[in-house]
């Protein structure tokens, strides 16, 4: 039987902050770095990242730093630019944490293929180790999952669904 981690979970704040497209679960640490966004309607994948991340998470109810929620809510009333002024800080492996480093630098706008992706990371034979990764960012619209489509150019998986995908993408101003 292996033996159980004794280390004390760690502790995160919990807020919510409305959005035109749903209620967004803002998880911050002590410092107010944002650990992951998610959608009240995915609290429990949101949790189950979290877990998969840093084991025993602890959250509770505490307000995200006042800048972080005005760059949120400029973000969706248009500003785009934004989403940089919001500091965060992710777990993960260091494939993963290559990944969503490199989607942070997708500008808001465009779009890129997880091929695209893939070889921007100079691991071009890693499409699809990509995806997985892109599925499990747990910073949804800081670290911009959505602006990574099919290579045909066509709406894939998103983990807030692709009615918010597809939101996001045209808020930018992106056609699809």
């Amino acid at each position: 039987m292996p033996a159980r981690s004794t280390s004390a979970p760690e502790s995160f704040g919990l807020d919510r902050l409305k959005t035109p497209i749903g209620i967004a679960l803002l998880v911050t640490d002590a410092e107010g770095a944002l650990r992951a966004l998610d959608w009240e309607d995915y609290e429990h994948r949101m949790r189950e990242l979290l877990r998969l991340q840093y084991g025993a998470v602890d959250l509770r109810e505490r307000s995200a730093p006042a800048a972080m929620r005005t760059a949120l809510s400029d973000y969706f009333a248009g500003d785009l630019g934004q989403l940089a002024a919001i500091a965060w800080r992710i777990a993960g492996t260091p494939f993963q944490q290559k990944v969503w480093t490199a989607l942070a630098k997708i500008p808001a706008g465009t779009t890129m293929s997880y091929g695209a992706l893939a070889a921007k990371i100079e691991m071009p034979k890693a499409i699809r180790a990509v995806g997985h990764a892109n599925g499990s960012n747990p910073i949804s619209v800081v670290l911009p999952c959505h602006r990574l489509i099919g290579a045909d150019g066509s709406l894939v998986k998103y983990g807030g669904g692709l009615a918010r995908k597809r939101w996001l993408l045209r808020h930018e101003g992106v056609e699809v």
